[in-house]
């Protein structure tokens, strides 16, 4: 199941995309009319994919686009008049936008959507373990401080404290962290 945020104020295009994207996984799918609407929605909630349909009143979409694809971790399609295709394509391409001419083929937005969810993917792949990566930094940065203050008020070697934090841990059964924040508590 997917989550879907199609930004377009023409009906008959909210009609055509909220159809194909419910015959390709997408239950979760909210609909606004303006670029500000979108990006009050974005702040709130988080999309897998967003569609733009340009122009939008008031904006031609472009720079909405930019800007959802560098604030949020969604992948956003575009789409604009085929004339103007290569040009908009080159000022959104460094921003992951992907774009879609119009008239729109259903063959065509279904690549795009393909290519939209392995990209997402990945995209959330990269998340977790950026997210993994900055637990375990926090977590070593906690046990390095339990260490300096052994070694300040114990006169422990920095093997000593280490060797002290991991003992602990095994002894106690508990993880070397829980050790570092009694140490903590402790002498700070």
């Amino acid at each position: 199941m997917g989550k879907a945020l199609i930004i377009c104020d023409a009906p008959k295009g909210v009609d055509f995309f909220r159809d194909f994207l419910s015959k390709n996984e997408y239950e979760d799918i909210t609909v606004v009319e303006s670029g500000n609407e979108a990006r009050r929605r974005l702040v709130d909630y988080d999309y897998d994919v967003c569609l733009v349909n340009a122009p939008l009143r008031g904006e031609n979409g472009e720079q909405l686009s930019i800007d959802i694809a560098e604030k949020n971790i969604c992948q956003v399609l575009l789409f604009v008049k085929s004339e103007y295709l290569e040009e908009i394509t080159e000022n959104v391409e460094n921003y992951g936008v992907i774009t879609v001419g119009k008239p729109i083929s259903k063959q065509m937005f279904w690549s795009a959507l393909k290519l939209a969810k392995v990209a997402q993917r990945r995209i959330t792949m990269a998340k977790k373990e950026n997210e993994k990566l900055q637990k375990k930094l926090e977590n070593l940065k906690v046990v390095s401080r339990a260490k300096c203050l052994l070694i300040s008020y114990c006169k422990m070697t920095e093997e000593e404290a280490h060797k002290y934090i991991e003992h602990k841990a095994m002894d106690d059964r508990v993880t070397r962290l829980d050790v570092a924040r009694e140490i903590l508590r402790t002498y700070e």
